[in-house]
């Protein structure tokens, strides 16, 4: 693949925003200039900004605080985000009972879509495709492995799912570490998705991923009458109206 970008290459919602590539990197002023050396490292700077301030979720703080502790740096700002997504998926799919897992909807236009077992097997594997753009790693050539499948085949019973599951969040977790503000946003030369060119867009993407399917499991978890974990402890979001009281009542 070229580094270039390429119009079959572009999603097709993309919209080309710049009007001159060296007008639009090589800004100057009466303060100071802006280079296309040092552009990349002025997104990455505001990048790092952005996610450092943003509140995580209430779910995050029942997470195991394994990247809490690391010295704050683009790669440890990105894991951390993705060990809330980890955690609510990893908790989701646990929660649901195996008999469940071939379950899909069926009610209404849901026609062809991934049962419960597929919605986290293809997550997984989405998950290992992108660490291997990330690394540089081949990936596999099966037909059941490939990024847009529903994962191995071989594959079948829960413990195995979650087993598949965990290990890829785990690859994940690895290959953003070797993240820095130095090749963040330097372009990938072969990347598993046309429209991700870097290895920051790599690693910000597979929690937008992730966070879709889980979307769907938990609207699985409920259309079985089951309370996806996320949900258990809080109190309802809609609690019901105080009946009104007869008049003279007490």
């Amino acid at each position: 693949m070229k580094e270039a970008e390429t119009e079959s290459s572009r999603p097709a919602n993309y919209t080309q925003a710049t009007t001159g590539p060296e007008r639009d990197m090589n800004l100057s002023n009466k303060e100071g200039k802006v280079t296309m050396r040092t552009a990349p490292r002025i997104v990455l700077v505001v990048l790092f900004a952005l996610l450092a301030l943003d509140p995580a979720p209430a779910a995050a703080q029942q997470a195991p605080p394994t990247t809490a502790t690391q010295p704050l740096s683009l790669s440890s700002v990105l894991n951390t985000h993705l060990s809330v997504c980890e955690f609510e998926v990893v908790a989701t799919a646990q929660a649901m009972p195996e008999d469940k897992y071939s379950f899909a909807p069926a009610n209404g236009n849901f026609k062809g879509v991934r049962t419960f077992a597929q919605q986290v097997k293809h997550l997984a594997t989405v998950n290992n495709r992108l660490a291997e753009g990330l690394m540089g790693e081949a990936p596999p050539t099966a037909p059941d492995e490939g990024i847009t499948s529903n994962g191995p085949d071989a594959i079948q019973t829960k413990d195995q799912i979650m087993q598949y599951l965990k290990e890829s969040f785990a690859h994940m977790h690895k290959a953003i570490g070797t993240i820095n503000a130095d090749n963040g946003l330097t372009p990938l030369k072969d990347s598993p998705a046309p429209f991700l060119r870097t290895r920051a867009s790599l690693a910000m993407f597979v929690c937008t991923h992730a966070m879709d399917h889980y979307g769907q499991m938990v609207e699985y978890m409920r259309m079985n009458g089951l309370t996806p974990p996320m949900s258990a402890p809080s109190p309802s979001s809609n609690p019901p109206s105080n009946p009104p009281q007869k008049p003279g009542g007490n």
